[in-house]
């Protein structure tokens, strides 16, 4: 008779569960990796000038309107 609390290696606890998990996890590390690239590549090109450095505060909602985008 067999035993039927015998763990399985194809079980989702087991081998199929980690190679699941693995594939999930680098798809997850692909797709975000792809839209850093992306967001980047966009917004690599929107150069900006501070018009007043001396009234920035370390954090202040305030300090968007110290900088413009230089076209």
């Amino acid at each position: 008779m067999e035993n039927p609390t015998r763990r399985l290696c194809f079980n989702l606890n087991g081998l199929l569960g980690g190679l699941i998990a693995t594939v999930l996890l680098l798809t997850i590390l692909f797709f975000l990796t792809w839209w850093d690239i992306d967001v980047q590549k966009a917004n690599a090109q929107n150069y900006y000038k501070i018009k007043d450095p001396q009234g920035l505060k370390f954090k202040s909602d305030d300090n968007a309107k110290h900088y413009e985008l230089v076209k």
